[in-house]
């Protein structure tokens, strides 16, 4: 920074309570190094100055002109309205949310599913699972996907790959109901082995700011439905990839559980993406709560949708474990128990609504072509979920139960 003697004017971005200590130290020693007598900063800060801040700067002579609002008080703002967990992924300026608002967004990918599909040479499904990552989490904000990018970063462009991938990015799009506007393809030698390529997806909807769904709105005695899984979905592959590894699992051919169909499709199947299924529900105000259940599984997906006084009771019993689970759980020799916290089981989506709403949504999941199972409920409690399975369940040799606290 250069100051001539007559004064200064700079415009800082801060972040964070600390920055602001940072700073003024940053202009203490600028002053006393320039010997600047005038001084008057104009701070503009993503978060508001402390008191003692303020009152250290008045005191070195600095006139500080904090901007009264601005990104992260928006954020406070939003967390004492909805919460602190469903506002990670839900956004409002103070006009949008007074004009009815919300935005939500969220960015993720298929994780190590890509190195699989770049191994087999199956490249035409991965671009839904990175659609499905993102908008099945915008979903459970109560939120319409919108607008989607996606950003495709390789070492050397090959031909017809790239042009797979995206379209498969257009077909997630088009089942979700959202418009691909735009993205990024880098090519960036020296990066990446030969053959590898990497995806990141970045969505954004929109939802009523009363048809936000929050952790209030979930009560002892709701219903917890299971929507079922198409597969493995786009978690826990790095376990997958060990497996076929250790195991010397031919992914060419008929799979042991389903003869029908080779093993690398079974472990490829896409995510199946429920936003065109659950949006005309959430909208009646019959939802109460939805997780999409990712990585941790059932157990440590479901608390993030409860309040500190409630725990969801899952009962394994309540649907039939599917062949490719019971495969991976058969080859890995994994417990019932972190099957619960390592898979999706065969579940989804947990959607969680009113005993008495229990028809009504069903039916209407189910003409949408969904598979709906009754997998448990909520109840009083510290906040967290459990599941249990009876013996056999699960391939367990005695009856089980898995917690985790949320």
């Amino acid at each position: 920074l250069e100051a001539d003697k007559a004064g200064i004017q700079l415009t800082v971005h801060a972040i964070g309570d600390e920055a602001n200590g940072y700073l003024l130290d940053m202009l203490e020693r600028i002053i006393e190094k320039n010997g600047i007598k005038d001084r008057r900063f104009r701070l503009v800060h993503a978060q508001i100055m402390q008191p003692q801040d303020i009152e250290r700067a008045g005191k070195i002579g600095i006139v500080a002109e904090v901007q009264p609002y601005h990104c992260t008080d928006d954020m406070r703002w939003m967390e004492e309205r909805i919460g602190h967990e469903r506002s990670r992924g839900a956004y409002a300026f103070k006009s949008m949310w007074d004009a009815g608002v919300v935005v939500s967004f969220g960015t993720d990918s298929p994780g190590t599913k890509l190195k699989l599909a770049i191994d087999s040479g199956k490249h035409d499904t991965v671009g839904i699972d990175l659609v499905a990552m993102c908008v099945n989490d915008l979903i459970v904000q109560g939120a319409e996907p919108l607008f989607f990018l996606d950003y495709f970063a390789t070492g050397a462009l090959e031909s017809g790959i790239a042009e797979r991938v995206i379209a498969g990015i257009a077909d997630g799009c088009k089942q979700a109901g959202c418009a691909l506007i735009g993205g990024e393809t880098a090519e960036m030698p020296g990066m990446y082995s030969d053959g590898d390529y990497d995806l990141a997806g970045f969505c954004v909807g929109a939802v009523e700011r009363d048809q936000v769904l929050t952790a209030d709105k979930v009560a002892a005695g709701d219903v917890i439905l299971g929507l079922a899984s198409s597969g493995v979905h786009s978690n826990g592959f790095s376990l997958v990839r060990r497996l076929a590894a250790d195991k010397g699992w031919k992914l060419d051919r008929p799979a042991l559980f389903d003869q029908t169909i080779l093993l690398i499709d079974a472990l490829m199947a896409p995510t199946r993406i429920y936003v065109k299924s659950l949006l005309p529900l959430v909208k009646t105000g019959k939802i109460h709560a939805l997780a999409h259940i990712t990585g941790g599984g059932l157990l440590e997906n479901i608390p993030r949708i409860l309040p500190n006084t409630l725990h969801a009771h899952v009962d394994a019993d309540a649907w039939e474990q599917p062949r490719l689970m019971a495969f991976l759980q058969a080859q890995g020799n994994i417990e019932p128990e972190e099957m619960a916290r390592t898979f999706n089981c065969g579940i989804g989506m947990a959607v969680v609504v009113a005993d008495d709403d229990v028809a009504a949504v069903t039916a209407a999941l189910e003409a949408a072509g969904e598979t709906v199972f009754r997998i448990g409920h909520i109840a009083d409690g510290e906040k967290g979920c459990t599941v249990t399975g009876s013996d056999e369940t699960w391939s367990a040799r005695a009856p089980w139960s898995a917690t985790h606290a949320g």
